[in-house]
């Protein structure tokens, strides 16, 4: 029988620093900040045989407490630059835009479903909601959910 995985949350300042560097190589590599493992890892200064000890064991977490996941629901008129400026808005906030899906206008109007990645320093989902309404363009807005 095959071992069942066992996931625990640890402080990283107690584990030893090659697991930071695999994460800051993993993080080099999706962000094609360096090209390759081998350039990643040089940079960061571990061995690649390190890198790919721990590559698929190690993983970031995000602390769930400073960070909610909220997706929107909103109703635009269909004229330039409104789309631009709701996520002119949201950036405004501090809010990290995660997915962007909009719908082909009809009467006049286009939905669009927005997920964004509010921290600690952003308004409340509510809130937010509210100042999107205020912006010229937007017929409605509905918070579909959020973490």
């Amino acid at each position: 029988m095959g071992q069942r995985s066992q996931l625990i949350v640890v402080d990283a300042s107690v584990l030893p620093a090659v697991i930071s560097k695999v994460l800051e190589v993993k993080k080099l590599l999706a962000s094609k900040q360096e090209k390759s493992s081998a350039a990643a890892c040089k940079r960061v200064g571990i061995s690649r045989s390190a890198y790919y000890k721990y590559k698929d064991r190690v993983h970031s977490y995000e602390d769930k407490l400073t960070q909610r996941i909220v997706y929107l629901h909103t109703v635009l008129q269909d004229e330039p630059g409104v789309l631009s400026n709701v996520l002119a808005a949201l950036y405004d906030r501090s809010a990290n835009i995660l997915t962007v899906n909009q719908d082909i206008p009809t009467d006049g109007v286009a939905e669009a479903t927005i997920s964004v990645r509010l921290t600690g320093d952003t308004c409340a989902p509510h809130d937010l909601g509210e100042e999107l309404c205020a912006v010229e363009g937007v017929v409605d807005v509905r918070i579909l959910s959020g973490e």
